[in-house]
């Protein structure tokens, strides 16, 4: 990082110039980070107290939810404060510390829900071997260990990579955030071997998850329809079509946001499609799972009655 001393500091885009719609930014950013806080608070919570929900479904869920937690933090407080204030200057050190942990948390959200198309394929396709063999403690711990190992990784690379590059000219980020694909397009050096590997890596790892959760979900739909029973297959569908959903939305906003060239007037669909990754999922995943499991409904209604 020894070529970055031509920078000492960024400037992020906001959404607007036009000050009414920058104090409206703010108040519907803010209202969201307390909206997607409070679900997931809320599912931490309850998945963690209450007794019927120590399955393994859930302990993937509460650990989503947690790393949903901190990735809106990361990002939601910074464009909250620049709408408000109009000072959208960030330092070159939280510039660093952004990206790291942009890319450690989605790089780890990527893992947990691959884990959790394996966890649904274990239960649905091997009840009788599930609980016992398959997806025991031991081994959904380990694979949320995996997550965070994994996701430091690349974060690490990916940082490292980037800023062992000159910032020599314009310091403004066309982003709401600090993420590689802007940070790479203000860049003076020519030389990209380093990010471009870091790059080839995370396609690597996310064309393993994708094909890893396609599998899964072939033969859990191929199972379920099987099924003898319509309220199986309601329920079974209830768990798997959220979470397919989810990791849909994901994977692709976040493929358009980092592999399309960042144009140098980038549109208001250029954010909104960064906005569908890391802003969305933290704030509907947690309503969609909750609307659409049974157990979870019911736990949530005890919580918000009493």
């Amino acid at each position: 990082m020894h070529n970055v001393s031509m920078v000492k500091e960024f400037l992020l885009l906001g959404f607007s110039e036009i000050r009414e719609l920058q104090l409206v930014h703010a108040a519907l950013f803010l209202l969201v980070y307390l909206a997607s806080l409070t679900w997931n608070l809320l599912i931490v919570a309850i998945t963690t107290l209450n007794r019927r929900l120590q399955t393994p479904m859930y302990f993937f869920l509460r650990h989503l939810s947690v790393l949903y937690l901190c990735l809106i933090s990361v990002i939601l407080p910074k464009s909250v404060v620049i709408s408000l204030t109009d000072r959208r200057s960030i330092s070159l050190l939280g510039c660093v510390v952004q990206v790291f942990l942009v890319v450690v948390l989605a790089t780890s959200e990527l893992v947990v829900l691959t884990a959790m198309s394996y966890d649904r394929y274990a239960a649905i396709c091997h009840p009788l071997r599930f609980p016992a063999s398959i997806m025991t403690n031991t081994a959904s711990g380990k694979m949320a260990a995996a997550s965070w190992l994994i996701g430091v990784l690349f974060g690490v690379l990916y940082t490292a990579s980037t800023f062992s590059l000159s910032f020599c000219g314009s310091n403004i980020i066309q982003q709401f955030f600090c993420d590689v694909p802007s940070l790479l397009k203000i860049s003076c050096s020519k030389d990209h071997v380093a990010i471009n590997v870091s790059i080839t890596g995370g396609v690597a790892l996310s064309v393993v998850c994708f094909v890893s959760i396609f599998v899964s979900y072939v033969r859990i739909f191929h199972a379920v329809l099987r099924m003898p029973a319509t309220e199986g297959r309601a329920k079974a569908f209830s768990t798997c079509l959220p979470h397919l959903g989810v990791f849909t939305v994901f994977l692709s906003t976040a493929a358009i946001s980092y592999l399309k060239p960042v144009s140098d007037f980038p549109s208001t669909l250029d954010l909104l499609v960064s906005v569908f990754y890391t802003v969305v999922p933290p704030t509907l995943n947690p309503l969609i799972y909750s609307l659409r499991n049974r157990d979870l409904k019911v736990a949530l209604g005890r919580v918000l009655i009493a």
